[in-house]
């Protein structure tokens, strides 16, 4: 019987609490595959140093916010990836080429791997493809892995990961795709299906993105400051806090003096406006 994305997440905790004869030819190719697939991924990472990204325009981004993407392409520089920063992303890589084993040595079809895929002359490069469905794999925290495991990314999707997946999708016309989430902390497995209704007009999006990057002047920002509090401050939200080019980006806050960085106990808030300084550690920027 042909084997479908439907039963996958338990058939790999099936593989795994069961165990496979490891000596035969398939599984011995499987693991041979992603020894080599870590092995690139940490050759990328210590090769890259202090390189903080490209500056061309690639399907990967395409979901991120307009300000965000201009600030890239303009060639700014963003804040450098911190060495824990880059541990994480490194740790993406290995667990994507940990499932990919896991779904092959479970009996399931994988093709299509690291695919080119052009659109509007902006190249990407797609996941896989399970049981012939796009299938981009992700591992998130626990917060982010409830949205792919209910389902809800299409409401709630700050990386842009369906505007990337859509894109993808323009190659052979598919009309849905999957993501592959793994709980980074838990282990748990979910499969999150797109809708072609979810999916966005791929190339309308380059073709924005591609003109929009060619402007002298910047976008609007992508989001805008809230309050922290009864305190007359103001903060970055979420989708700010993670931009590299937040600095760049808020330099006028404050009156002038640029963002200010607070150290809370659940974390650093970014201050545009501080009418009562905190009592906590404020951290250079």
């Amino acid at each position: 019987m042909t084997k479908t994305l439907d039963t996958l997440v338990q058939d790999i905790y099936s593989t795994l609490e069961k165990g496979v004869d490891v000596s035969q030819p398939s599984v011995q190719e499987a693991l041979d595959e992603v020894g080599s697939l870590v092995r690139e991924a940490t050759e990328t990472v210590l090769r890259e140093g202090e390189r903080t990204g490209a500056s061309n325009l690639r399907l990967s981004q395409i979901g991120k916010p307009d300000r965000q993407i201009w600030y890239g392409v303009q060639g700014e520089d963003g804040e450098p990836l911190s060495g824990q920063t880059r541990i994480k992303f490194l740790m993406g890589h290995v667990l994507e080429a940990l499932l990919i084993c896991l779904t092959k040595v479970s009996g399931h079809t994988v093709e299509e791997a690291q695919d080119t895929v052009e659109v509007e002359g902006v190249v990407g490069h797609q996941d896989c493809v399970i049981d012939g469905v796009l299938t981009d794999i992700k591992s998130a925290s626990a917060f982010g892995f409830k949205k792919f495991k209910e389902n809800r990314l299409a409401d709630d999707d700050p990386f842009g990961y369906i505007a990337q997946i859509s894109a993808y999708a323009t190659k052979n016309n598919r009309n849905e795709a999957a993501f592959l989430a793994i709980d980074k902390n838990s282990g748990e497995l979910a499969v999150s299906r797109v809708h072609e209704l979810e999916m966005i007009d791929a190339p309308a999006r380059v073709r924005h993105l591609k003109g929009m990057v060619t402007s002298d002047t910047p976008p609007a920002r992508c989001y805008n400051d809230t309050k922290d509090g009864e305190s007359g401050n103001r903060k970055l939200v979420i989708g700010c806090v993670f931009c590299p080019y937040k600095k760049k980006c808020w330099a006028d806050a404050n009156g002038g003096a640029g963002l200010r960085a607070f150290k809370y106990s659940n974390g650093v808030r970014y201050m545009t406006q501080v009418a009562k300084t905190p009592n906590v550690e404020e951290l250079e920027l």
